[in-house]
């Protein structure tokens, strides 16, 4: 029977979630560089900055989610970023996705976030449809904006 199973990644999982990582990357048209998907990574997971889960799926690790807590001062709440999700091209349309971003959910509720915010490519359209199917509604209220530095 096909098993998806949804984990915390440690330090023992940082070369399969890199290999991951890297790959997510380059689908964001950035070059191949493996050391520095294991450099990124692994800081964030010693120094606990970022949350990061990892899908098995039949027992092969073949996607993540990475999320970012912040907190919304508006709200005066504390929220999640999604910001890293990706399954393995070989994995997709067999619900791990999803099964990533409901995990995404639970843990959001047991920290008692507000909400959970994401960003994708305009041309991202497969996961936006994925957003969209469960529930992520698109921010027609604010722009955003970005400093190159």
């Amino acid at each position: 029977m096909e098993n998806v199973t949804i984990a915390e990644a440690g330090l023992e999982d940082l070369n399969d979630v890199a290999f991951m990582f890297d790959q997510y990357r380059q689908f964001y048209d950035q070059n191949e560089d493996l050391e520095l998907a294991k450099e990124f990574l692994g800081g964030h997971m010693e120094h606990n900055t970022s949350i990061i889960f990892l899908a098995s799926f039949n027992g092969r690790n073949c996607g993540f989610a990475q999320l970012y807590p912040t907190f919304c001062s508006v709200e005066a709440s504390p929220i999640l970023v999604l910001y890293d999700l990706f399954v393995l091209p070989e994995f997709r349309n067999r619900n791990i996705g999803t099964s990533l971003l409901n995990h995404c959910l639970s843990v959001a509720k047991l920290r008692g976030a507000s909400r959970i915010d994401l960003e994708t490519s305009y041309d991202n359209t497969g996961a936006q449809k994925l957003y969209e199917s469960l529930g992520y509604e698109k921010d027609n209220e604010f722009y955003k904006y970005s400093l190159e530095i």
